[in-house]
């Protein structure tokens, strides 16, 4: 590599699971790219939690394979344990969850990264962006090294301007072990971006040789193993349990005692942290009606001795730690390696981009992860991806990808991000997605593999696989709804074995929508359909579909009606200011985010229907007077 000529099409700042997927993406579709991260030992690093998915976060992570990017492929190869969570409910809320070997899936991705024609790996921080006529032309660095690029993705994780706490004593880093990045904010001010502060923290780890295992209650993982890449052959590795204690009255006196060390109740520390993750102290003041909390024990890998302790996240001092560790049953004598910390970031908010993740004031400038207010290596891997294959388009003038609130939770994630004021670190729920029952995790390739296919990061293979497998599916589904069986001695009885009967005879798409009739009993019901030998993922999709048909169709009727709104386009120089009817509040609101689409702002919150109705009858009047 040749330092003298610093030119590159494009420069990735930050190797986490954002910058990885943007560095990824580009490179593969034709750019020259400088992937900038403060610590080459640490790419795709887990600071936190040792696992890929868990809900929502898994179709994330499926989205992410059916578009052509590498976290699923990633997750698949390093897996320490499989388990699908909420495997007894409907398909909409099931998730597969991965524990990684933490190192193992730091090592898969640099190595991927580094066998990745097109990617220039440099160990720097990058402490200022250039920018001419609203444009991006380069990248200055801590040794004053200057880069000359045409776009640039940020992806900073909690490294901007970062400080950790431990107890009420702080020092600048963005993580335990790693320094923070300088520099940056400031240059990000004077280009006219608004920075705000966000929060998160990580539990403790401790020596797992000293923890009495025989305490604890074991959760192992899945026997029938299912896999994040859509792709065939994925690999079979030996499993290994996570563990599950308990905290109790003792834990929770010796946190109340010390709340007074805490720099979040001093008030020590001003970003917001996640809702839904909240710190062990937190969680005891929150719901002090609780006598215990869940916390499970799970391993870091099998090259080391670490044990994480999930649910115990905490900023209180290292010694307090301890004594609130030895009083969970199990953890009594239990060493720790590394203290709980809270670390305070600097964030984008992403009322600032737009639904391509591109800044709205800065050409060439997009954003991605932890820096536009979101917490989770998947919500943050699903951006970079999306910022990657835009970087793309960007340079090369084409369309840019902005996958709608119908098509994804990718979609539903950016629309939030970028629409909504959010205040607190954003994590992916099912229950954010209006459309959850057509979004599922297992129907990932069939929402957008299509489209990982137009852009270029599907290739012909994995793409006739895919085609083959949907012939597949409507081919069997075609099958069950014209195949009749009658209504013999030997279908009553083993109908009876189920709890079932039948009185006449009955296509076996009918039987199936049964909720104490699956796959595996059609199969005994009908010897053909034991014959065809049809893969898991298959058979599968086929038993969601007619199941859940009703229910799918009146989805999809919802996405068709909400999609009226969505042909309102909304002029770019609309003038919000001069529209009579609607509140000064509205109109701030409306200014500020400046919706594409009457849908887009129908999502804006404090913006109510009859101010959409305004909305529309001015659009309307627009498109009249334009005729």
């Amino acid at each position: 590599m040749n330092y003298l000529n610093n030119k590159y099409d494009v420069i990735v700042v930050g190797a986490g699971h954002a910058g990885c997927e943007a560095a990824l993406s580009c490179a593969r579709l034709g750019l020259k790219v400088l992937l900038a991260t403060l610590d080459v030992e640490h790419i795709a690093l887990q600071p936190c939690n040792p696992a890929i998915g868990g809900p929502a976060k898994s179709t994330l992570v499926r989205e992410i394979d059916a578009l052509g990017g590498e976290m699923g492929l990633a997750a698949d190869a390093t897996y320490l344990q499989m388990k699908t969570l909420n495997s007894s409910k409907g398909p909409a809320v099931r998730a597969l969850r991965a524990q990684s070997d933490k190192r193992q899936y730091s090592d898969y991705m640099r190595n991927v990264i580094e066998k990745t024609d097109n990617i220039y790996l440099r160990q720097a921080c990058i402490v200022e962006l250039l920018v001419s006529e609203g444009k991006v032309t380069g990248a200055i660095d801590e040794y004053g090294i200057e880069y000359s690029v045409n776009a640039a993705i940020l992806t900073t994780g909690t490294s901007l301007e970062g400080r950790i706490w431990v107890g009420l004593q702080s020092y600048s880093a963005g993580r335990l072990g790693e320094k923070a990045a300088i520099g940056l904010s400031d240059s990000l001010k004077r280009l006219g971006l608004e920075l705000k502060k966000l929060k998160t923290g990580t539990p403790p780890r401790v020596d797992k040789r000293t923890i009495d295992y025989s305490k604890l209650d074991i959760q192992p993982g899945d026997e029938v193993l299912n896999f994040y890449s859509f792709r065939p052959d994925r690999p079979v590795r030996k499993q290994y349990p996570c563990y599950l204690t308990r905290t109790n009255e003792e834990t929770h006196k010796i946190i109340r005692a010390n709340l007074d060390k805490s720099p979040m109740f001093k008030g020590l520390i001003h970003g917001v942290g996640p809702r839904y993750c909240p710190s062990i102290e937190d969680k005891v003041v929150r719901f002090s009606e609780n006598p215990s909390h869940h916390i499970f024990i799970e391993p870091e890998g099998l090259g080391n001795y670490e044990a994480y302790i999930q649910g115990f996240s905490s900023s209180l001092p290292a010694d307090v730690q301890v004594k609130m560790l030895r009083t969970l049953p199990g953890l009594e004598n239990a060493h720790v390696i590394k203290p709980a910390y809270a670390v305070e970031y600097d964030y984008v908010p992403a009322l600032q981009t737009t639904h391509s993740l591109m800044s709205k004031k800065i050409q060439g400038l997009f954003l991605a992860g932890q820096i536009n207010g979101t917490s989770g290596y998947e919500e943050a891997a699903a951006q970079g991806l999306v910022a990657g294959i835009n970087a793309f388009n960007y340079l090369n003038g084409t369309d840019m990808l902005e996958l709608d609130r119908s098509s994804s939770y990718t979609g539903t994630l950016i629309d939030d991000l970028v629409t909504k004021d959010i205040q607190d670190p954003y994590r992916m729920l099912t229950s954010r997605s209006e459309y959850r029952l057509l979004l599922r995790q297992d129907n990932a390739d069939e929402r957008l593999t299509p489209i990982g296919h137009k852009v270029g990061l599907i290739d012909d293979a994995q793409y006739s696989r895919f085609l083959q497998k949907q012939k597949n599916i409507e081919r069997e589904i075609e099958r069950l709804s014209s195949t009749k069986i009658p209504a013999s001695e030997e279908v009553k009885s083993i109908l009876a074995k189920y709890g079932e009967g039948i009185e006449r005879g009955m296509r076996l798409a009918e039987l199936l929508k049964r909720p104490n009739i699956n796959y595996e009993v059609i199969k005994e019901l009908n010897p053909e359909t034991g014959s065809l030998n049809l893969t898991r993922d298959v058979y599968e999709q086929v038993e969601i579909m007619i199941k859940y048909d009703g229910y799918l169709r009146r989805q999809t009727a919802q996405v068709e009606q909400a999609g009226k709104l969505d042909k309102f386009k909304i002029p770019e120089d609309i003038d919000y200011m001069a529209i009579e009817h609607i509140s000064s509040e509205t109109k701030e609101k409306l200014d500020k985010v400046r919706p594409k689409t009457l849908a887009q702002a129908s999502r804006i919150g404090g913006v109510k229907p009859a101010d959409i109705s305004v909305l529309m009858v001015l659009l309307e009047r627009h498109a009249v007077a334009r005729k």
